[in-house]
């Protein structure tokens, strides 16, 4: 794209500083809006400034995200009702050696996770259940959240379902799923591990702790010293539900549903074999979506389904279940999209990529730095999506000059470095948001992760985690 008027340039690179702003200093004194509320003020600046029109704006905002993110926020719902983060908790701890050892677990899990169930997803479902753990273990929730949204870039890299520009990618190269996963899975695996090292020489001392059970006993002596709980001797036994005549014990929560809404079927079952049923279902068409994207089905409407599912066949209003749904984040991400088009449009992005095209070619050492930091630089301008969009068609194309198998190579490369360029920093990927605002809005345990916490990691760890994986692109072919 060429480069725009003087003046849209001016204007667009006015809009998109006033985001930047605003997101990195959510608080920043002479504005104290908040990101959501700043996102949304530089999408209006963007039209107020003609920059972009009105259709394009809403042209602009990606409706199969926005979908993605809701449906994964509902399913998230409905899998902590099921008892399916308890059963990780057990997992993540089990002959835990420390907060150490459990830190390298969740670098571990999210990454494999994401590669299945895209980073956005796993980001989603994973933000609150990773702060109650490490409060559980009085470790400090920010190493454990860093770990979450740089392993969940670095485990997302390996498929094409792994994320939004590996989905672009694939369509775009026609690069088979095992071609693909088995083309960056060597350094999907070694940027993990050179990740967690680093997570690990960082925060060494941090990541001490106490063990649960400790941290338990504290908190009953403080309660048992300042009154606020009895002894143990003194304490009234129990009490003990009446039983009902269909063998359940009575319960308060009885009261509060309506058993007119039941489906019959769910009246002739006691309270323990429906909640059988609704959490085996849960666990089922969850299965049955990481399968459905496995297969190429479109990830959104997948997603979609699945929430609809559960709220079905769980046969009551689903009125408490979306209240939990982060609609801010929604709406985050619908300005956010349209201030990002908005920027592509002034040309500058395009500009960039124009001028240093000619020092970018895949077959030298020096051609693909220089690829490297551009896309590092345009995915944390522009994001990583508009950046593949834009520069897939004129790498594959200069590539081809070389030899097919560079063609390859260079859509891989691609995939390897915009996902991981999402680490550099917080607004270099979706998920780091989603892991920010998520943590920040949790009812429980709730974290400010700041601009500044996520770079001073991000920023060697992107470099570093880069570098070491480009020589293993393409190093296994099929």
């Amino acid at each position: 794209m060429a480069l725009a008027s003087v003046s849209k340039v001016v204007l667009g690179s006015v809009a998109f500083g006033v985001f930047w702003v605003l997101a990195v200093f959510p608080s920043v004194p002479f504005m104290p809006i908040g990101r959501t509320a700043g996102a949304l003020l530089s999408a209006v600046l963007m039209i107020i400034f003609h920059v972009i029109s009105p259709d394009d704006a809403y042209a602009s905002v990606d409706l199969p995200i926005l979908g993605l993110l809701f449906s994964t926020m509902v399913v998230g719902t409905y899998l902590k009702n099921a008892g399916m983060f308890k059963h990780l908790g057990r997992l993540l701890a089990w002959r835990s050696q420390g907060g150490r050892d459990l830190l390298c677990r969740v670098c571990v899990v999210t990454a494999l996770a994401s590669a299945l169930f895209t980073n956005d997803t796993c980001c989603v479902v994973l933000t609150e259940f990773v702060l109650e753990l490490a409060a559980e273990r009085n470790l400090p929730a920010k190493p454990f959240l860093l770990a979450l949204a740089s392993s969940a870039n670095i485990g997302s890299s390996a498929t094409p379902i792994g994320n939004p520009q590996n989905l672009v990618i694939a369509f775009n190269s026609k690069i088979p799923f095992p071609k693909f996963l088995l083309g960056i899975l060597p350094a999907m695996l070694a940027g993990m591990a050179v990740n967690m090292v680093m997570l690990l020489c960082m925060y060494w001392k941090d990541l001490a702790g106490i063990s649960p059970e400790l941290v338990a006993a504290s908190k009953q002596m403080e309660a048992v010293e300042e009154g606020r709980v009895s002894s143990p001797s003194s304490q009234e036994p129990p009490f003990k539900s009446p039983k009902l005549t269909n063998g359940d014990y009575y319960s308060p929560s009885m009261m509060t549903e309506n058993i007119s809404t039941k489906h019959p079927w769910f009246m002739q079952c006691t309270e323990q074999r429906r909640k059988l049923f609704l959490k085996s279902f849960a666990y089922i068409v969850t299965v049955g979506m990481v399968v459905a994207y496995m297969v190429g089905l479109n990830m959104s409407w997948t997603a979609i389904t699945t929430a609809i599912a559960l709220v079905v066949v769980d046969f009551r209003d689903a009125e408490p279940c979306l209240d939990k749904v982060s609609y801010s984040l929604l709406v985050f991400f619908s300005g956010m999209f349209i201030t990002v088009s908005g920027f592509n449009k002034t040309g500058l992005p395009g500009s960039i990529w124009n001028f240093m095209a000619p020092y970018s070619k895949v077959n030298s050492v020096g051609g693909i730095s220089v690829l490297s930091i551009i896309i590092l630089l345009l995915s944390n301008l522009a994001s990583n999506v508009p950046t593949v969009l834009l520069m897939g068609g004129e790498v594959a194309s200069a590539a081809a000059l070389i030899s097919p198998a560079a063609v390859t190579r260079s859509w891989l490369l691609l995939a390897w470095v915009s996902t991981v360029a999402g680490n550099l920093s917080l607004l270099g990927s979706a998920a780091n948001l989603i892991v920010c605002e998520q943590a920040r809005r949790a009812p429980r345990n709730a974290y400010e992760l700041t601009f500044w916490n996520h770079i001073i990691f991000g920023v060697p760890s992107t470099l570093i985690v880069t570098a070491i994986g480009i020589p293993l692109i393409g190093m296994i072919n099929v």
